[in-house]
């Protein structure tokens, strides 16, 4: 009989997934009313600052630390 392993805890998402999620919302602009842009890009801006206040993870840390 075999004993079943515990999967490993789910990761937590990579900076570098924050900025292309964030950027997704810049996807088919050209294609909305001018009037929407502004929001969009407040929006854009807003998730691009969260992902910068979040820091890098451990794995995109440069070696060396810093």
């Amino acid at each position: 009989m075999t004993v079943p392993t515990p999967a490993p805890p789910p990761r937590p998402p990579s900076p570098h997934e924050d900025v292309a999620r964030a950027l997704a919302g810049l996807d088919g602009l050209a294609d909305r009313p001018l009037a929407e842009h502004v929001e969009a890009f407040e929006r854009v801006h807003a998730a691009l600052g969260d992902a910068l206040a979040a820091g890098p993870s451990a794995a995109a840390a440069p070696a060396g630390g810093a």
